[in-house]
């Protein structure tokens, strides 16, 4: 089984100053036992399943398919419901982060992930990570579509 290992934290500063990124449009088809996403990402669709998130752990599935496929799937399944943001991928020590700054309506929010091979797997963080957010569900993707950050924005537009 493919198992996806995460740790997600905020950023302070702009380490990717410098840095070519990769555009990224995704949409969520599907939201329940198991999350599907449609991804498009340097000219490539993607399709991934993800399961329920166990600890920091959870099963996760990535396809590539047809870029056409992919731009009817975020168009008819979707809509204008979708995450766009750029990604930069930084090196350190002997890691590769994912810095996230989002666009849209989730504009101003820059995350960093880094992928683990276990759980208790130990790493050092460089000093623009700020406070881990890797238990806070309104992190996830998924979760910022309908609920965008600023959170205390969003809240207002529910109520």
């Amino acid at each position: 089984m493919n198992q996806e290992i995460e740790r997600k934290f905020l950023v302070k500063g702009t380490p990717w100053a410098g840095i070519e990124g990769d555009d990224i449009q995704q949409g969520y088809i599907s939201k329940g036992e198991a999350t599907v996403r449609v991804r498009i990402r340097k000219g490539k669709g993607y399709l991934t399943i993800k399961g329920k998130t166990v600890g920091l752990s959870r099963p996760e599935y990535e396809y590539e398919i047809e870029l056409k496929e992919a731009r009817e799937m975020l168009h008819l399944f979707c809509g204008n419901q979708r995450i766009e943001k750029i990604r930069y991928i930084i090196p350190y020590k002997g890691f590769k982060w994912e810095v996230d700054v989002f666009k849209g309506l989730n504009e101003g929010l820059v995350v960093a992930e880094i992928e683990l091979e276990a759980e208790e797997q130990q790493f050092e963080k460089p000093d623009w990570v700020g406070k881990e957010v890797s238990d806070d569900s309104r992190y996830r993707n998924s979760c910022l579509l309908k609920w965008p950050w600023p959170f205390e924005k969003s809240r207002k537009m529910i109520h």
